[in-house]
């Protein structure tokens, strides 16, 4: 049974971050691998309870995520994390606005993203019960975008070790994830990567609704009111009304009530 690491000291930090960082460079490693290492040693360093991990083009709120936790309910695509993406949107924004440094922040500046309802065991159940929130990211340029990391604990997330550990594992935690093999979700949507620009509009779903027609919807079938979906997206809320006005005409319905209705049978039945 291995000693666990103690980041006493000057040495015994480096000595720790070394051989957290040699088994991160490891290969082959599942889902359950990298829980058990950032369940493991890495505690040491950055306790939590949750890490969430988001990719893609902020910007526009084409994210993509997984979820590593030993939380029961917490899981990557479990029901409740449809509300992912917009929750990472504003977590980025908060990096973006730390410099895109590793920042510290209290989870109930973004609790009202969660909504009003949770089935207990949830997975925005458990989001509830948490406290402090540690940021840090990483812009790839190769890519095209970039990738957000998201510490949530039910205590406090101390400032040390914790924000120097974030800027030395992390580049070392995103190579580790990277290795993992993909869900069987994500392989349905990973993102298509292009040598330049999309010229022409995103494809648009079963309902001929586009992705940002879509995003909307989600929140209106969640009973959310243009203004707090025009917060929730960053667009203004007269822009919702408009986006609202071509859901409309392209489901030919005539209220809210009728476009959630037909969006959800045209979901259910294909």
């Amino acid at each position: 049974m291995k000693s666990p690491i103690s980041p006493t000291g000057e040495n015994s930090a480096a000595e720790g971050y070394l051989k957290l960082i040699s088994q991160a460079v490891a290969t082959g490693w599942r889902h359950i691998d990298l829980l058990n290492w950032l369940q493991g040693d890495v505690q040491h360093y950055l306790p939590h309870d949750i890490l969430l991990a988001g990719w893609g083009d902020f910007r526009e709120g084409s994210i993509h995520h997984d979820v590593l936790s030993s939380r029961p309910g917490v899981r990557s695509y479990a029901a409740g994390t449809e509300v992912l993406p917009f929750l990472l949107g504003k977590f980025h924004d908060s990096w973006v606005a730390a410099q895109r440094k590793p920042c510290r922040l209290d989870f109930g500046e973004f609790a009202y993203l969660l909504g009003n309802a949770s089935l207990p065991g949830s997975f925005s159940s458990v989001l509830r019960t948490m406290r402090s929130v540690l940021i840090h990211g990483i812009c790839d340029e190769r890519g095209r975008h970039e990738c957000l990391y998201v510490l949530l604990r039910a205590g406090e997330i101390p400032a040390e070790p914790a924000t120097t550990a974030m800027g030395v594992l992390m580049p070392h935690i995103d190579t580790a994830l990277r290795q993992v093999t993909h869900l069987p979700q994500q392989h349905q949507h990973q993102p298509h990567r292009q040598s330049s620009p999309p010229t022409r509009s995103a494809p648009e779903d079963s309902c001929g609704l586009s992705e940002r027609e879509t995003q909307i919807m989600a929140w209106v079938a969640m009973g959310k009111t243009n203004s707090e979906i025009g917060t929730i997206l960053n667009i203004s809320g007269f822009t919702v009304k408009n986006h609202m006005q071509r859901i409309f005409q392209k489901l030919n319905v005539f209220n809210r009530t009728q476009a959630v209705s037909k969006v959800t049978r045209v979901a259910l039945n294909g």
